[in-house]
């Protein structure tokens, strides 16, 4: 049986408040691996760190180290080192006594520390540095004491949060190489957390994906953006184009009104899925060319060349806007059918013109589609003829009712597309925030929270930001009333 130097097993972090920043959270790490944590903030990322680093307490769960439970374990009892995203160096010292200010604790000899704090100089590329003030030293170089500092101690896991938020671009990309080398130099387990998605996919070995305090996809960097496992995660790595689609059969799927060769199986036949293509999996070319032969024929012409031979599908738009990124042109085209789609390629084709495209079976990746057309919640007929759920009390048709007397709970459903959303809250029945906003090609899936916690799914073509506040109405004849038992 495979061991493993971290097991964090079922942790929840509860808070004052009743609000969780770990819900049910479990991760296996191997010996010498490079983890990230990835998410956007408020995930839970930092505090699943904290936790392994014992700064915070889980409320419930176990951690433990090398099999031992370490869950109640003071943090200068566990053999782990934290460098922090501010790097909390001693400014009335040196970068040697920083660095040597932990094995002076520990009261070792004079000879050892220095044999010690040299080689970790050594190690992050600081070894002219030692007598130098830390205030004179740039950023990188303070994230470079800071490590070494940690190091020094020879923990058996370095944890490190956002170490290198605080820097700029270019610095903050020589540091992911060196840190990279630092890993392989030192053979320790790295724990590390950010938000950066580029960062995550560059320096780990494998990626966790968090996202509201859970763990949504652990995978290589290779996996997690190849074979995304749900929408948030497709969303938030990288750039993608998320459409509904059906799956006909097994290796054959239905989107943007045609159907495509694929190579997933699985997902039964005529099922509801989520279909991936990543933007730069689409190949295109202008329409034009295609008309004189030079994308079917033989002719020896660039769009042929970057054009793959055989019976793919094809579809065809206008380009609506092209900007350049540096290495290739990102554009949305736009098909008569309403669908939009991002493309990235290195040939540039100017708005307004006519464009094919399509896509090899193997670039469309398939997902579980994790919300359909309806939000089921469950509610309570009242004496009133109203139904209560979501804490309100809402009007419904007498039709909806009929078969069901007031006390009877009941599941409420209500169409994606069949909520309201209002610019100003008070104009709503209920309130709440633009909490997700995902775009599926020719609409918008939102995620509203609630003021009092529900989570509502609602399609709409209009545009909202994340965190904006609205009202939410539903209107009376688009409340379904359904027994409990036929919950699906």
């Amino acid at each position: 049986m495979e061991k493993f130097i971290i097991e964090v097993n079922h942790v929840s972090k509860q808070f004052e408040d009743g609000k969780f920043a770990l819900n049910d959270v479990s991760l296996q790490v191997k010996k010498g691996e490079f983890v990230t944590i990835l998410g956007p903030s408020g995930c839970g990322k930092t505090t699943l760190l904290r936790c392994i680093a014992g700064f915070q307490v889980a409320s419930e769960g176990d951690i433990l180290l090398k099999g031992e439970d370490i869950t109640q374990t003071p943090p200068h009892k566990r053999p782990v080192n934290t460098v922090f995203q501010k790097y909390a160096l001693f400014p009335h010292l040196n970068v040697y006594d920083n660095v040597a200010f932990g094995l002076k604790l520990k009261k070792l000899d004079a000879d050892t520390i220095m044999k010690r704090v040299k080689q970790a100089l050594k190690t992050v590329g600081m070894s002219d540095y030692e007598f130098r003030n830390v205030d004179s030293l740039s950023g990188g170089q303070q994230q470079r004491v800071a490590i070494a500092r940690a190091i020094v101690n020879q923990p058996e896991v370095l944890l490190l949060d956002e170490p290198l938020a605080a820097l700029d671009l270019k610095m903050r990309k020589d540091m992911q190489l060196e840190l990279k080398e630092m890993h392989k130099k030192l053979g320790i387990t790295f724990i590390y957390v950010t938000h950066d998605q580029e960062e995550a996919l560059t320096l780990s070995d494998r990626v966790v994906v968090m996202s509201e305090g859970k763990i949504q996809q652990i995978g290589t960097p290779t996996d997690i953006y190849n074979e995304p496992q749900n929408c948030f995660v497709a969303d938030f790595i990288g750039e993608s184009n998320i459409l509904s689609g059906t799956m006909i059969r097994d290796r054959r799927v239905l989107f943007n009104d045609q159907e495509f060769d694929c190579i997933d199986e699985g997902f039964g036949e005529n099922n509801p899925v989520d279909v991936v293509i990543r933007p730069e999996d689409i190949y295109i070319w202008r329409k034009e060319d295609e008309k004189r032969g030079k994308i079917v024929g033989q002719e020896e012409d660039d769009a042929e060349d970057r054009v793959p031979k055989g019976k793919f599908t094809k579809w065809y738009g206008e380009v609506t806007s092209c900007i350049f990124k540096g290495v290739h042109y990102e554009m949305t085209v736009k098909t008569a059918n309403g669908y939009e789609f991002m493309v990235q390629d290195y040939h540039e084709f100017l708005p307004g013109t006519e464009v094919g495209m399509l896509v090899k079976p193997e670039d469309i990746q398939i997902m579980k589609k994790e919300h359909y057309i309806w939000n089921y919640l469950e509610g309570e007929v009242l004496k009133n003829g109203k139904v209560r759920f979501m804490d309100a009390d809402w009007e419904v048709e007498e039709k909806a009712l009929e078969g069901f007397e007031p006390g009877d709970r009941v599941q409420v459903r209500v169409g994606f597309r069949d909520i309201d959303l209002q610019d100003h809250e008070e104009d709503g029945f209920i309130a709440g925030d633009v909490h997700f906003i995902l775009y599926k090609g020719n609409h918008y899936q939102l995620t509203i929270r609630t003021d009092e916690g529900y989570d509502l799914y609602v399609n709409t073509n209009d545009v909202w930001d994340d965190g904006d506040r609205v009202g939410i109405v539903i209107p009376k004849n688009k409340i379904y009333i359904d027994k409990l038992e036929e919950q699906q």
